[in-house]
């Protein structure tokens, strides 16, 4: 698991070492063991240099990019010399596979394909033994080499044959190819700007970008009311204009000056059930999927643990991994609930992952979570998401720092409720849905978390009105339900939405809350061969009525206790409708209301005054769109304004308790 980071320059102007330096060790909290940086030409001659920092300079605090004399020396001396397109690489490594070798970019051994790779492929082995059998040869241990060996033998069929989480860059030298690759569901983010001259840079993270020539820092007010719309952006689309994201399960390669985007691999709801199989059948294939699925998954040479939240998601995986790792570190973030709204004591799920852990007497961590935690870490947060995606998070990234502490790599239950009904305010209403305008309709309003379509213009200001021109969310909607067929059950049109859409803002967040402590999340519900069997099940496997998530209960009975399995969806945020009105009140007030929201006017105050004054008396519970609005005022501070973060010391209420 790794930060990676590059540059292609066929102008000779884009591509210096203290530049491709800075792109790495702004991320270097996605890597802490090792950096590397190496310019490759283009063409047939075979050039490549690598630049290799000190060891100690690996461990400077993140904000010093300087680069010693003698290593620029060096660069400007080669550098002379070169007169053909080239291609930039810096490398952040967090070690987990081989950890003595796999050291980044690697190539072949003629050095005809370099790969610069963050991720992990849990079918390596597999594809390893297949592509020694085909005359291969492999000079280290590591999964990023296969790589390198499975596109020379499939080419572009290779990325489909991944099961992992992945986002890489593969430079093809002799044919002057770049590719830019991510996995199927998008776990791993992969950023890219389009710079002057036929340029092209890319990051794990879009701060690594922020100041490169040509890059202009202006907002996509399409991005924008999007967000503020779903609390989301759809499809490639950032804050930032000239930044995009490349979506779940395509690749993009760069070839002569030219771009060439595409997909290899979508999901399938329609394709035919395996005949007329029972819920009893479909449960019994989908518990052995699901624990070949964890399995695979467990392979590491760091320590590795699984959050624990009480929900049968999460409690499923643990019960697979605690039968192969003794003792399993398991993971729980609790609530201080005193003072909030009855509802909201629910949040508190402290008493449900105990019960598991002594279940599966695993070492147990709990987090507890206070009214005036948000405070001291928000900006932080704010900085290592880039920018603000789904839900409230300020919860994930204190987590993760309890995390850290014992293990390097956790399980998460993330995709558990995408793939099998586990949101049934949003499923119900329009599971029998068969018109397919109005499932549309429907769709659309429930997915309004925000500000509705209907109040973007009271919402927004005048000069942002005139910044989205003739745009609307609900064309963004529509594109991305489009691709799921009419002739699908409502049900898997909404969830194939979902996937595309809110599994991916999830994903995003996760990824980067989880990094920013130099964690790596895994998702077992997200493997791909579990995939495929999931979208062969019926959807009446999936909700009814009365039940959600029926297919994945039936199966994990005799797992997880009968009191985990029948507990209802409980999200994992804070209670903070309570804490907005409390402890964090001035906050919210003054990055919401305060003068430097108030000057850069992209919203209308008087809309923005309503909104606190309804959550202030419990008239409406905003507490979500409070959320964005304060995020996206400290994005306004770092990536407009150049503002830097303050560290913070995570002092958090967090131990051990052992069975």
């Amino acid at each position: 698991m790794c930060g990676i980071a590059g540059l292609l320059d066929p102008e000779r102007r884009l591509v210096s070492l203290p530049r491709l330096v800075r792109m790495g060790r702004i991320m270097r909290h996605r890597g802490p063991d090792d950096e590397s940086f190496l310019v490759v030409r283009l063409g047939d001659d075979g050039w490549a240099r690598r630049y290799q920092a000190p060891g100690a300079m690996a461990e400077d605090a993140p904000g010093r990019f300087d680069v010693p004399d003698a290593m620029l020396a060096e660069w400007v001396a080669d550098s002379a010399a070169r007169d053909a397109p080239e291609v930039g690489f810096a490398h952040r490594r967090l070690k987990i596979i081989d950890l003595r070798g796999g050291r980044q970019p690697l190539s072949d051994a003629e050095k005809a394909v370099w790969v610069c790779f963050n991720g992990e492929i849990y079918n390596y082995r597999e594809l390893r033994a297949e592509l020694k059998a085909a005359g291969h040869h492999f000079r280290t241990r590591s999964d990023t080499e296969v790589l390198v060996h499975a596109y020379k033998e499939w080419g572009e069929g290779s990325f489909a044959r991944l099961n992992g989480i992945f986002a890489y860059a593969l430079l093809d030298r002799p044919r002057m190819r770049l590719y830019l690759v991510r996995d199927q569901m998008g776990v791993k983010p992969l950023y890219y700007s389009l710079l002057p001259q036929e340029g092209l840079a890319f990051a794990s993270e879009y701060k690594a970008l922020v100041g490169l020539p040509g890059l202009d820092m202006q907002p996509d007010f399409t991005a924008l009311a999007e967000h503020f719309t779903f609390q989301n952006t759809l499809g490639d689309k950032t804050f930032l204009s000239r930044v995009k994201l490349l979506p779940a399960g395509s690749f993009l390669v760069w070839s002569q000056g030219q771009i060439r985007k595409a997909e290899y691999f979508d999901l399938a709801y329609g394709v035919a059930p395996d005949g007329p199989l029972g819920e009893r059948e479909w449960a019994g294939r989908l518990r052995e999927a699901f624990e070949a699925s964890v399995q695979r998954q467990l392979m590491s040479e760091v320590p590795l643990g699984s959050f624990l939240s009480g929900g049968m998601d999460t409690g499923s995986i643990a019960s697979v991994a605690a039968r192969h790792i003794q003792p399993l570190h398991t993971f729980n973030c609790s609530f201080d609930t005193s003072g909030v709204t009855e509802p909201e004591k629910a949040f508190d799920e402290s008493d449900a992952a105990e019960l598991m852990s002594r279940t599966l007497e695993t070492r147990h961590h709990t987090l507890m979570l206070r009214p005036g935690d948000m405070g001291r870490v928000i900006h932080q947060v704010v900085w290592h998401l880039d920018e603000p995606r789904v839900g409230i998070s300020y919860q994930v990234y204190c987590t993760a720092a309890l995390v850290r502490r014992w293990v390097t790599v956790v399980l998460s239950g993330v995709g558990g409720d995408e793939l099998f009904g586990g949101y049934p305010w949003r499923y119900r209403p329009i599971a029998g849905l068969a018109d397919a305008g109005r499932f549309e309709s429907e769709y659309f309003r429930s997915w309004q978390r925000l500000v509705p379509a209907s109040e973007l213009d009271s919402f927004f200001s005048s000069s942002s009105i005139d910044g989205l021109g003739d745009f609307s969310p609900e064309d963004s909607f529509r594109e991305v339900l489009a691709r799921a067929p009419e002739d699908w059950d409502p049900l898997h049109r909404a969830m194939y939405f979902d996937a595309k859409t809110f599994l991916n803002g999830l994903l995003v967040v996760d990824d980067k809350l989880n990094m920013a402590h130099s964690v790596e999340a895994r998702v077992p519900f997200l493997d791909l061969e579990l995939l495929s069997l999931v979208s062969r099940m019926p959807s009446s496997l999936k909700l009814d009525a009365y039940r959600t998530k029926i297919v994945l209960r039936t199966a994990m009975q005799g797992l997880i206790p009968d009191e985990i399995l029948v507990r209802p969806k409980v999200g994992f945020t804070p209670p903070d409708a309570s804490w907005y009105r409390g402890a964090a009140a001035r906050l919210v007030q003054e990055l919401v209301l305060g003068p430097r929201a108030r000057e850069r006017a992209f919203f209308r105050p008087e809309y923005l005054e309503r909104v606190w004054q309804e959550h202030l008396t419990g008239q409406t519970n905003h507490r979500f769109l409070l959320w964005s609005l304060m995020c996206f005022e400290l994005w306004c501070r770092f990536f407009l304004e150049g503002e830097a973060p303050s560290p913070v010391e995570l002092a958090l209420t967090g131990g051990a308790q052992t069975p």
